[in-house]
């Protein structure tokens, strides 16, 4: 399983999940499935939703990636919508899926995660620079 070096572990200050640790060798890889966002979800789930957008669009880009340690049920709640598979046949089962960012849709429904200035994937304790002035 290849893990994302740099991409944020969690929405800092919250149990929000982005990566797993380690593959799960018992009981096999979790099945990637596209999870219903309804309107009632609380703001903390829509937060981190717009905060892994960001860390999506932050590491990867246009460019496909592969799944690796990236969590399944966090990439559920974007699945089949603003990160669709990016080859053919997709196995959702596999942790070297590779998966893309379906740019018209992502920045349809997560305009801010594509702001140069946002600052979702920051640990607690990064700033830049300029923060300091």
């Amino acid at each position: 399983m290849l893990k994302h070096r740099g991409f944020p572990g969690r929405l800092p200050g919250t149990d929000h999940q982005f990566v797993i640790r380690r593959a799960n060798h018992s009981k096999g890889v979790t099945k990637l499935v596209a999870r219903e966002r309804f309107r009632d979800r609380s703001p903390g789930d829509r937060r981190a939703d717009l905060a892994f957008m960001a860390a999506l669009w932050d590491h990867f880009g246009e460019e496909p990636f592969e799944r690796g340690n990236l969590d399944a049920g966090r990439l559920g709640w974007l699945f089949m919508r603003e990160v669709v598979p990016a080859e053919e046949p997709f196995d959702p089962a596999s942790y070297e899926a590779l998966l893309k960012i379906d740019l018209k849709r992502a920045k349809a429904a997560f305009p801010d995660a594509f702001l140069t200035d946002n600052d979702f994937g920051a640990e607690d304790g990064d700033q830049d620079e300029d923060d300091w002035a």
